[in-house]
């Protein structure tokens, strides 16, 4: 009995000393939101519209320089369409405000939070996590890379797992040269 105190207190010492010796640096670097960007692009049988919408919060993890994990807040009322003037700008925002697209009234936030992590190469990671819009959430994979202080990426989302299905071909029939484009893409600049 004594033997096995001797020996189960001599393992957690070595344990404890090990420990000691290895330390692991845990980051968590903050997104400036004012650097940032995400643009956005929607397509149609007749033609595109892009804008952008702005982030509202959001952060990287990182442990001995490795991207571990992070969560980002879209600010939904911030919708802006870009390729638009006038009359038709204010229609279009109104619109991809309105319940038929993201109910900003309802649901001011979209969220990402990555929950697993694969490594493509040194600085690119392919980052899988819940993509939450209009209060439903599904998972998501993206490619995203790093160089310094930036991360890029596109992020394809399929709008109508989210229920916005105004105008989509998968749906609707006879919807002809008015029909929407099931996916919008998000292409993401970060700056931490």
């Amino acid at each position: 009995m004594k033997n096995y105190i001797l020996k189960t207190g001599f393992l957690l010492f070595i344990g404890l000393l090990i420990t000691s010796f290895t330390s692991f640096k845990d980051e968590k670097k903050v997104i400036d939101t004012s650097k940032s960007t995400l643009e956005w692009l929607g397509t149609k049988v007749t033609g595109k519209h892009n804008g952008t919408i702005k982030l509202k919060s959001g952060y990287f993890n990182f442990q001995d320089k490795k991207l571990v994990g992070g969560e980002f807040v879209v600010d939904m009322k911030t919708i802006v369409c870009n390729d638009l003037q006038g009359e038709y700008k204010a229609k279009l925002e109104a619109h991809l405000s309105s319940d038929d697209f993201f109910g900003v009234a309802n649901f001011a936030e979209s969220t990402f939070k990555i929950t697993r992590l694969g490594v493509i190469a040194p600085n690119k990671y392919k980052v899988t996590g819940d993509l939450t819009i209009k209060g439903k959430t599904f998972e998501n994979s993206f490619v995203l890379e790093f160089e310094g202080n930036k991360a890029q990426g596109t992020l394809v989302v399929d709008r109508t797992k989210y229920g916005i299905k105004y105008g989509s071909g998968s749906f609707f029939d006879n919807l002809g040269d008015k029909a929407i484009s099931d996916n919008f893409e998000l292409k993401i600049s970060l700056v931490f």
